[in-house]
C-alpha cells in the first residue's frame, strides 16, 4: 500500500494552519481543475482528487491527529501499516466521529486505498451504512459516535434499545457551490434500529444554504428527528463571504486602458461586464443580486469581482515593440508635481 503524504501533496509544511492549509487547496485545486485543463483532463482530474483528499484530512482536527500518528510511526520506522489495518478494521462501514458523508461524485474510486483503510472506506460503498450518530432524545443529549471516535455506534444502538428512549439520527452531508447555490437533494439511509427496519429517505436542501446550517426532518430518526448538518466544499473559482460571492476576472491590459467588456464568471452563468477606461489592478465591481440566494426571504446577494489585468500570451515581438514605444513616451513625459 502507498503512504500518502498530505502535507506533501498540499506543499504545506507540517504545523500548518487551518488558513494556510485552506488557501493551498484553493490555489492548486484551481491550477487543477479539470475544467481549466481540457487537453490533460484525465491527469487533472487524478491531481485534483489527490489534492481533494489531502485537504479531507488535513481540515478536519480528528482525522489529521489520526494521520499524523501513522505519519510519526512510519517517520520513526514503526509498523505503520499493521497499525493502519488495525484502525481501518476500527471503522468498518464508513464510520467517521458519527457523521455520515455523502460525496458529490459518489465513485468509489474518489479516495486512495490509503485513505479508505485509515477512516473506515468513507471514499465509496452505501451512503450511511452503519456510519450515522445518535443521540437519545431525553435532554437531547448527542453523543453515538462512530468508532473512530471512541464510542462503538452497535453498543450504543443496543443501549438505546434496551432503555427504549426516542433518539434523533445526526449526520454530515457535503455540498458544491454550485449545489448550495441552485438547491439539491440527497437520498440518505436511516439504519435499521430499536426494531424500525432500515429505510431510505430524500432530503432536500434549499438553495442559499450554508456549512454548519442543519436540515431537520421531523420523526425521521429512530422515533426522533433526523438532523442533517450541511458542509459545502471549498471551490477553486468562487468564494463566500455571508451571501455574497468573491471571484477575480481577467482584464487585457487594452481593455483596462482603453475600456471594453470581458466575460465574468458568476454561479448562474458568465456575464458581460463592462471595464471603463483606465480600470486599475484589484479593482471592485459589484454585480447586484449576483450572489448566493437567501435562504429565508427573496432575493440574493451580490457578486464582487476583482479585476486582474493579463498581459497577452505570448508576448510578441511587436507587442514587445509597443510596450517599449508607451515606456518611451511615458518616461519622456515631464514629471507633474
Amino acid at each position: 500500500m502507498e503512504f500518502k503524504d498530505y502535507y506533501k501533496v498540499l506543499g504545506v509544511p507540517r504545523n500548518a494552519d487551518e488558513k494556510a492549509i485552506r488557501q493551498a487547496f484553493r490555489r492548486l485545486a484551481r491550477q487543477h481543475h479539470p475544467d481549466v485543463n481540457p487537453n490533460d483532463k484525465k491527469n487533472a482530474e487524478s491531481r485534483f482528487k489527490e489534492i481533494n483528499e489531502a485537504y479531507q484530512v488535513l481540515n478536519d482536527a480528528e482525522r489529521r491527529k489520526k494521520y499524523d500518528q501513522v505519519l510519526e510511526m512510519r517517520e520513526h520506522g514503526g509498523g505503520w501499516e499493521e497499525i493502519l489495518r488495525g484502525a481501518g478494521a476500527g471503522t468498518a462501514g464508513g464510520r467517521d466521529g458519527g457523521a455520515f458523508r455523502v460525496y458529490t461524485s459518489g465513485d468509489p474510486g474518489e479516495f486512495s486505498e490509503f485513505f479508505e483503510q485509515l477512516f473506515g472506506g468513507l471514499g465509496g460503498g452505501g451512503f450511511g451504512e452503519g456510519i450515522f450518530g445518535t443521540g437519545a432524545r431525553r435532554g437531547r443529549s448527542r453523543s453515538g459516535r462512530g468508532a473512530a471516535g471512541g464510542v462503538d455506534l452497535e453498543e450504543l444502538l443496543r443501549q438505546q434499545q434496551a432503555a427504549q428512549a426516542p433518539a434523533d439520527v445526526e449526520g454530515t452531508v457535503e455540498i458544491t457551490l454550485e449545489e448550495a447555490f441552485h438547491g439539491t437533494k440527497r437520498t440518505v439511509t436511516i439504519p435499521a434500529a430499536d426494531g424500525r427496519p432500515e429505510r431510505t429517505l430524500d432530503v432536500t436542501i434549499p438553495a442559499g444554504v450554508r456549512s454548519g446550517q442543519r436540515i431537520r426532518a421531523a420523526g425521521a430518526g429512530h422515533g426522533g428527528d433526523l438532523y442533517l448538518r450541511v458542509e459545502v466544499l471549498p471551490h477553486p473559482v468562487f468564494t463566500r463571504e455571508g451571501d455574497d460571492i468573491i471571484a477575480a476576472v481577467d482584464v487585457p491590459v487594452w481593455t483596462a486602458a482603453l475600456g471594453g467588456e470581458v466575460q465574468a464568471p458568476t454561479l448562474g452563468g458568465p456575464v458581460t461586464l463592462t471595464i471603463p477606461a483606465g480600470t486599475r489592478e484589484g479593482q471592485i465591481f459589484r454585480l447586484r443580486g449576483r450572489g448566493m440566494p437567501h435562504v429565508r426571504g427573496g432575493g440574493a446577494g451580490d457578486e464582487l469581482v476583482r479585476v486582474r489585468l493579463v498581459l497577452p500570451q505570448p508576448l510578441t515581438d511587436r507587442d514587445r515593440e509597443l510596450f517599449e514605444e508607451m515606456r518611451r513616451l511615458h518616461e519622456a513625459a515631464p514629471k507633474t508635481q
